[in-house]
């Protein structure tokens, strides 16, 4: 009768090839590919074979076996059902060298069952040794989980440079969890359709920092978005077909594992981690990247969020403070009027016998409320312009030379010949005369508080077949880039303005764009050093099919093109 020991021994290769081969179809049915065995069960089998011979029970060496062969599982990516497994068609490839042998040369049942119990015991150990690595690999995991916690809390804004750091903090945090030598985070711009690096850390760090790539699904990083809700690996960055940064190659990068941020809703970015090894990533690295991701997520949606929120707030407290200096200014310029009006009221009261004098009185009287009457009016306008809304026009045929004519006698008996006409003739179209006559107005004043005191002003109108154009011209500082952008919205004033001695509410040229906005036209603005500065407004012939719908919103600021 052969112990196992003996049937061990003598048979020790076919054993092995026989389990290496069921083994290989076991993990072939699950999808995975053909392990790695490194010896470690030719080993343990031998030591089966030593424990009887010795007459000891070897489960020291037995259970370090099993260790080492759990340890390279892990790293693999196996299951705890898929190791288990292993140790069970070993005892059937061990009992299969005795199968076809008479019953007399068979191992005693109590050998037998001694190896089975060896086998179970083997099997255990892989479940307590499978359990305890998962729990550790939780407590890991929750701790880097709280980590990045801990560090988005302290980095809410995405482009103040003291946050890009915290952003490369969190990256560090993500590739000491995936034991990774390289990571980048990617961020989408919207306006580009391109994602750029928005931190970086490890190998390649400084090339990478300055890493922008497209949508392509040709682009490693192109390619993470298009995998959706499943991570995006590659085995090799050195030979693959993808487009991979360089730095990451330059740095000894292999192996490529990313995700999609976030997994759903609107692309926010991507982010990976690199190996410096070529080899699969396990599915417990999948995860955890996943993970960590859906995290990192959390964090920078609330840190656009935050940014959000301080740019409305922030908006929120310059509107309130243009409010409470215009209402401050509109306050000091209506009691002007209305006090002038009220004085010739007591005048007019106190000697109604004189004529002459009530009826230059009365005329005061009714100038200075028109006054008042106007700068309502102005604010109203505003107002509706601010909202998005047309302004109403009172449309007839008119002639823009003429309407530019009185506007530049009216402004030269205030302030003297300082003001210059260069207008053909004829160029009529129909168009409110009101508004337009309002809308010079304010671009002849506006050129005398702020163009040069010792220049004249020209007021220009002509005509281009398909449009007619009215511009007032003057020499002086130039108006800065930053104010160009916004010189058109209501209550916003330039730079120069606010500090020189000409008040004003700062609706002046946002009236004048509503009224080119409301003729269907637009308003253009050049302004440098040399040249100097002109407004002109655009008009098409006939207003009246863009006064169809007055209520129709436009965006104030809107004056490089028509409506």
């Amino acid at each position: 009768m052969e112990s196992i020991a003996e049937a061990i021994r003598s048979h020790h290769s076919e054993i092995i090839q026989c389990w290496m081969n069921e083994a290989t179809r076991a993990a072939s049915a699950r999808g995975l590919d053909q392990p790695e065995f490194r010896n470690i069960m030719p080993s343990y089998l031998a030591s089966l074979a030593e424990a009887r011979a010795s007459g000891g029970d070897g489960h020291n060496q037995q259970r370090q076996h099993v260790e080492s062969h759990v340890s390279a599982r892990l790293r693999q990516g196996f299951h705890v059902a898929e190791v288990v497994e292993e140790f069970a068609i070993l005892g059937r490839c061990i009992t299969q060298t005795w199968a076809t042998t008479h019953p007399d040369e068979q191992p005693a049942g109590h050998d037998v069952e001694r190896l089975y119990t060896e086998l179970h015991v083997a099997m255990e150990t892989v479940a307590e040794l499978f359990g305890k690595h998962l729990l550790e690999e939780e407590q890991t995991e929750k701790r880097y989980l709280r980590l990045l916690q801990k560090v988005a809390s302290e980095a809410l804004g995405l482009d103040e440079p003291g946050n890009r750091n915290q952003l490369k903090e969190l990256l560090e945090i993500i590739l000491e969890a995936m034991g990774a030598r390289s990571g980048a985070l990617l961020l989408y711009e919207p306006g580009d359709a391109r994602l750029v690096t928005a931190a970086s850390a490890g190998a390649g760090n400084e090339q990478l920092e300055r890493y922008a790539t497209s949508l392509e699904p040709k682009t490693f990083p192109g390619s993470i978005v298009a995998a959706g809700e499943e991570t995006c690996s590659l085995r090799d960055a050195m030979t693959t077909t993808l487009k991979v940064s360089e730095s990451l190659r330059q740095g000894g990068i292999h192996a490529l594992l990313g995700v999609r941020l976030p997994a759903h809703r609107a692309l926010m970015g991507v982010l990976y981690v690199g190996l410096t090894e070529a080899r699969e990533f396990t599915a417990r690295e999948k995860q955890r990247l996943q993970t960590l991701g859906q995290h990192l997520s959390v964090h920078l949606e609330n840190a656009r969020l935050y940014t959000n929120l301080q740019e409305k707030v922030e908006a929120l407290e310059t509107e309130r403070g243009l409010r409470e200096q215009f209402v401050t200014i509109l306050a000091h310029d209506l009691r002007g009027p209305l006090s002038t009006a009220k004085m010739g009221a007591h005048a007019l009261l106190r000697a109604p016998e004189k004529l002459e004098a009530r009826r230059d009185l009365a005329q005061r009287i009714n100038r200075n409320i028109e006054r008042a009457d106007q700068m309502v009016r102005d604010l109203l306008d505003a107002n509706r312009i601010h909202a998005g809304q047309r302004l109403p026009l009172r449309l007839d045929t008119c002639d823009l030379g003429r309407i530019a004519h009185d506007v530049v006698e009216e402004l030269t008996m205030l302030h003297g010949e300082r003001f210059v006409l260069e207008a053909e003739e004829h160029v009529q179209g129909i168009w409110s005369a009101e508004e337009l006559r309002r809308a010079l107005w304010n671009l002849g004043t506006n050129a005398l508080k702020y163009g040069a005191a010792d220049s004249p002003i020209t007021f220009t109108v002509t005509e281009t077949g398909a449009q007619a154009q009215a511009s007032v011209h003057n020499q002086g500082p130039a108006i800065a880039r930053a104010d160009q952008e916004a010189i058109f919205k209501p209550f916003i004033r330039t730079r120069a303005a606010k500090t020189g001695p000409s008040k004003g509410w700062g609706l002046g040229l946002t009236l004048v764009w509503g009224c080119a906005q409301a003729h269907g036209g637009r308003v253009e603005l050049t302004s440098d050093a040399d040249t100097g500065t002109t407004f002109r407004l655009v008009l098409p012939w006939d207003a009246r099919p863009f006064q169809a719908d007055p209520n129709v919103p436009e965006r104030v600021g809107q004056d490089s093109g028509h409506p």
